[in-house]
């Protein structure tokens, strides 16, 4: 599996520690996060990781800032993207399973490296349950399809 893994500068350390680990667990990781410690403009790195996804050159995606909402709020703008915001593993498993979100988001100044690897672990091993969950995503999908300008 693919994974689309971006970073601002505030999660640099944090990156450091987690793509190594998601590299054991199998994932391959298209790296487009800065590797410095030198400002970045979150919303820059937030379009490059949901690009990559929107156009299945990645199977999912993981988007880090200092919250981690600032990034997903750039990745959602994206068509075709839902990015969800998470601290803990409850809502990492249920945004895939009933949300089939795409992009996992969290903040590297509110979580350590461990509730990540348990976040990452979580969102990426999870499916999405499809039924009733779908209708719902397919409605919040069709509020995308009417609202977009097309540019």
């Amino acid at each position: 599996m693919k994974i689309a893994f971006g970073n601002d500068h505030s999660a640099v350390e944090l990156k450091k520690e987690l793509i190594p680990w998601m590299e054991e667990q199998g994932y391959e990781v298209i790296n487009v996060g800065t590797d410095t410690a030198e400002s970045i403009d979150y919303p820059i790195v937030g379009e490059k990781v949901a690009l990559l996804v929107a156009s299945h050159e990645a199977d999912l995606g993981i988007a880090v800032c200092g919250t981690g909402l600032g990034i997903s709020l750039a990745c959602n703008k994206v068509n075709g993207i839902r990015a969800c915001v998470c601290s803990e593993s409850y809502t990492a498993r249920y945004s895939r399973l009933h949300n089939n979100c795409n992009i996992l988001c969290f903040g590297a100044r509110v979580i350590g490296p461990e509730t990540a690897k348990l976040l990452i672990h979580e969102f990426l091993t999870t499916e999405f349950e499809g039924g009733r969950h779908e209708r719902r995503v397919n409605e919040i999908m069709d509020i995308e399809r009417r609202n977009s300008s097309g540019g």
